[in-house]
């Protein structure tokens, strides 16, 4: 066995150690297969035959929860060796939802290097907290209006209250079972907060009067305001529907296709590999909606070319950090926040794909610069790829982009993002059948149902557990208080209160998943920046985007460490060069909340601004790049940085004397070069 191929295994046998999902097997694995895919048909059924919202949203917690239970492992046992082990590894990596589908793989699908895993079994406890889970959210089922209407009169019956208490514990469980114990700790203490905040000192900002535990589980229970409230709603509707028609792209071949395209379609050219392994994850991307996941999916196959064009290991990690994290902020999908900020604002799905558009298109502007700059750096060279010309298989193979096309076509046309995504899911199993290799039969669909479901537990389970924090948020009135005291932080200034805002989403992203980062952060700072006359839009794409970013942000960077943990480099260098290829998407969110031009980078405004302004921004991202690269000399670093922050005011001054600046820092360089020949 080789080296590399003894990593590998070793990678593999560490995976299946740590990941929190189990594999099943035998009658208990077909079971859990075809719940799974009766709660997808269920999702699909519900796009054209809708179900009152309340009922639905109980009915699909309903599978999903006890799912969870039997899908995960409750890791206590395992907790103090799993935190030796990282401690030896120099980071900290939570499990989270990329792991989702570990639990039931597709028969035909091979295990790894390590070999065939051992098959797993749940425990007594876990069968019954299973049951508990269902009990407790098929009994208001049973009389779903009466149940209503107790707990909006504030009557709740006994029962009631003791079926509402063990939800949420069953919830925080399950959140710990899938994505840690950081989440389940937070949603702890704004439960006792809620009910011991009367005991708070009478002039803390924070304190109110105190509920008792009548009133916390009619507020979490019985309506949309807590468990079944807007985050639900979006795992229920948005989520579910995307991760199904992943798996149907997957299961159809357009994962491969995507791949073999990038590996086709630049020339070969000494930045080609990087900028082809960044390609691949934007399209890879847009079939698994993680970026964990895309950068371990691409990293197996991009890795050895990279490796082989000369990139050092770090760098290397760097671009499969930058490129996965990518598809998070990308249209046609992005993440799971995006589906929220829609609700949040009631606007159609197509509308937020719109907002997104410039900064990912900025994005990926900054992420190519920095891989020319380095190509040169580094001296890679083109890599000989065995992939077929890019003109025949866009012939042979171009029908996947159909469905992704025609998403988009369809909301543009004003259908619901709910009927384009299950109209496109049906047309991608159809062109399924163009494919011999991967033509979609009923054990195929059955399996690609099954995994959309799989893929969404963690999700479902973070986004009822995120309703604790909405509703005590809303109960208690913490969002505006906090608001208050972040404004008064900040003295009423608005660079100063967004530079703390971004601080917080990403501390807060470094303990919780990017989805329940994104909520708690949308009601807490949203309303901080509200106050100060940022327009909804604007203040929670900042929050979206910040809450994403968490994901390459040291000290903890997911992406970044998977990324490490493929190449071999080391984590923290690793994290670094990520953040150097992601830092126009740190500095940009700032300037749509600034200045009131900064509206036409989420397509809002006259058309001639629209381009304007990012054309200005693009010279903007061409200066970062110079400042963390480009240029060989401190002074005309620091110049092109200055140049850089002065154009993204997009103003008409700071844009003329930004252009000055960098025409300086050029002259510099130049002057510098010639000395040094």
């Amino acid at each position: 066995m080789t080296e590399q191929s003894s990593r590998e295994a070793e990678l593999v046998s560490a995976h299946e150690q740590e990941r929190p999902a189990r594999r099943l097997g035998g009658v208990l694995r077909l079971g859990v297969l075809v719940a799974g895919g009766a709660l997808s048909a269920y999702s699909l059924v519900v796009v054209f035959q809708p179900v009152e919202a309340l009922q639905h949203r109980m009915t699909f917690l309903a599978v999903a929860l006890p799912l969870v239970f039997l899908c995960y492992r409750s890791g206590l046992s395992s907790l103090t060796r799993r935190l030796l082990r990282r401690g030896e590894r120099g980071a900290a990596a939570e499990p989270g939802a990329a792991e989702a589908t570990d639990a039931v793989r597709p028969a035909e699908e091979p295990v790894g290097a390590a070999g065939e895993a051992r098959k797993e079994r749940p425990s007594v406890a876990d069968w019954l907290l299973a049951a508990a889970s269902l009990a407790v959210l098929l009994y208001p089922l049973t009389d779903i209006d009466a149940f209503r209407d107790r707990g909006s009169g504030a009557a709740l019956t006994q029962l009631d209250i003791v079926a509402g208490l063990a939800l949420t514990v069953l919830l925080l469980e399950a959140v710990r079972r899938t994505v840690g114990w950081s989440l389940t700790i937070i949603c702890a203490i704004f439960l006792i907060y809620a009910y011991y905040g009367a005991y708070l000192p009478i002039n803390w900002p924070i304190g109110h009067r105190g509920f008792d535990l009548s009133q916390i589980v009619s507020q979490l229970y019985t309506g949309t305001e807590g468990f079944f409230g807007v985050p639900m709603q979006v795992a229920a509707s948005y989520i579910i529907l995307f991760t199904i028609y992943g798996a149907v792209l997957d299961f159809s071949g357009a994962s491969r296709f995507f791949i073999d395209l990038s590996f086709a379609a630049f020339r070969r050219s000494r930045a080609a590999p990087g900028r082809t392994v960044t390609m691949a994850g934007f399209l890879l991307g847009t079939v698994s909606g993680s970026g964990v996941a895309t950068t371990v999916s691409l990293g197996s196959v991009a890795w050895p070319v990279l490796r082989r064009a000369g990139y050092p290991r770090e760098p290397a990690g760097g671009i499969l950090a930058a490129g996965g994290i990518g598809a998070i902020l990308s249209p046609p999908t992005l993440g799971a926040a995006a589906f929220i900020i829609a609700e949040y604002l009631r606007v159609s799905y197509l509308e937020v794909l719109l907002y997104a558009t410039i900064p990912t298109l900025l994005y990926y502007l900054g992420i190519f610069l920095a891989i020319e700059i380095d190509s040169r750096r580094f001296g890679t060279h083109a890599v000989p790829v065995d992939a077929p010309k890019a003109g025949r298989l866009l012939l042979r193979f171009g029908y996947h982009f159909s469905s992704l096309i025609l998403i988009v076509v369809l909301m543009a046309l004003d259908r619901s993002a709910f009927q384009a995504v299950a109209i496109a899911t049906a047309v991608a199993f159809l062109l399924s059948f163009l494919d011999p290799a991967h033509r979609m039969g009923p054990k195929r669909v059955g399996q690609a149902l099954a995994k959309g479901t799989l893929e969404v537990l963690p999700v479902t389970a973070v986004c009822a557990a995120a309703g604790i924090i909405v509703g005590v948020i809303t109960q208690t009135g913490l969002g505006l208080n906090l608001a208050d005291i972040i404004v008064s932080m900040a003295a009423g200034n608005l660079l100063l209160t967004t530079v703390l805002a971004a601080v917080a989403v990403l501390l807060l992203g470094l303990a919780v998943p990017v989805t329940a980062s994104f909520i708690i952060a949308a009601v807490i700072i949203g309303p901080a920046l509200f106050q100060l006359g940022v327009s909804q839009a604007e203040a929670y794409m900042f929050v979206f985007y910040y809450a994403v970013l968490s994901e390459v942000s040291p000290p903890t960077a997911l992406s970044a460490v998977a990324a490490a943990a493929i190449t071999g480099g080391n984590t923290y260098r690793t994290m670094m060069m990520t953040w150097r290829y992601t830092l126009p998407a740190f500095l940009v969110p700032f300037a749509f909340v600034l200045t009131p031009n900064g509206q036409a980078l989420l397509f809002q405004g006259p058309i001639g601004t629209v381009l304007l302004m990012t054309a200005v921004s693009a010279v903007a991202v061409a200066a970062l790049a110079m400042a963390t690269g480009g240029l060989s000399g401190v002074p005309e670093r620091l110049l092109a940085a200055v140049a850089a922050v002065l154009l993204l005011f997009l103003e008409p001054v700071p844009i003329v004397a930004g252009l000055a600046v960098l025409a300086v820092a050029a002259a510099v360089h130049l002057v510098r070069r010639r000395r040094t020949a």
